[in-house]
């Protein structure tokens, strides 16, 4: 088995987490997006794990994780950030790379930023933000709210695949075989038999109590660490002047944040291919060898 499928406890809540190269020192971090699961992290964590540990973390009412018993206060990134800081306590990491897809990498700026947590500031060594920005479009927030909040049911996992493959299909190309695991990594069933995503659709009041949670330029403009964008070029997510505007801002300042279009993609590239994958890998290690 190439991974080992853990537990642990952090911020008083029960943390999923798959981990690759457990044999190695240095440290990836690979957090999903909104209503995903660790899972989707799957082909990154396999490219790196020939020569890093890689942790990829169901959130908080995803996955086998466990489900907030106060919706309204921990589902957010102040709260996110306070789990990522026990996970890397827990699991005795000092410093690690942060790899994070639309929510994963808003919550690895405000990890690496240390507004929330002091203590991450200096442990965040560099950070991939995969489609995800200091300022996202509203209109883009809304359409997901509006599913992600609204979670669908049906009588068959063929059918919960179908649906699947049309709200992501902006991910990009993935093979039958990716669907189909992306499919059975993200089911529960519910008490009547059908199936559904398997996440908490209570997560979708972070948009509801804290609608100006993902308004990061505070936490972008303190990061002193190497930053990168992938963008998907269709993306109504993260729009063209936002990326512009984290050049000019914060690392960009400094020389240290990149911008790079990803072709054939939207919201959000899947990281399942290895043009995308040998962008993330190749960043990682010029961050790992910088002085």
């Amino acid at each position: 088995m190439p991974f080992s499928s853990n537990y642990v406890t952090c911020a008083g809540r029960e943390i999923h987490y798959t981990e690759w190269g457990a044999q190695h020192q240095r440290t990836v971090i690979a957090w999903h997006g909104l209503a995903r699961t660790g899972r989707d992290m799957d082909e990154l964590a396999q490219a790196l794990s020939d020569r890093y540990r890689v942790i990829c973390p169901d959130t908080l009412g995803r996955g086998f994780s466990q489900w907030s018993p106060d919706p309204g206060n921990e589902y957010r990134l102040e709260f996110y950030a306070r789990i990522a800081a026990d996970l890397l306590d827990r699991l005795e990491i000092g410093r690690a790379h942060w790899v994070g897809t639309s929510m994963g990498g808003a919550i690895g700026t405000v990890a690496a930023a240390g507004i929330f947590q002091p203590q991450l500031k200096e442990r965040i060594q560099s950070l991939v933000l995969n489609d995800n920005a200091p300022r996202l479009s509203p209109a883009a927030v809304e359409r997901i709210r509006s599913y992600a909040g609204n979670p669908p049911s049906f009588a068959s996992v063929t059918e919960l695949e179908a649906f699947f493959r049309q709200v992501y299909k902006p991910y990009g190309w993935l093979s039958d075989a990716q669907w189909r695991r992306l499919t059975e990594t993200s089911t529960r069933r519910l008490p009547d038999g059908r199936v559904t995503p398997h996440y908490d659709p209570a997560m979708v009041r972070q948009f509801i109590d804290h609608p100006r949670d993902y308004d990061l330029w505070e936490h972008y403009d303190a990061l002193r660490i190497p930053v990168l964008l992938l963008r998907g070029v269709e993306s109504d997510l993260v729009l063209p002047d936002a990326a512009a505007e984290m050049l000019e801002r914060g690392p960009g300042t400094l020389g240290l944040a990149r911008v790079v279009e990803v072709p054939g993609c939207g919201h959000a590239p899947a990281l399942n291919v290895p043009d995308q994958l040998e962008l993330v890998r190749s960043f990682i290690e010029a961050s790992d060898n910088a002085p």
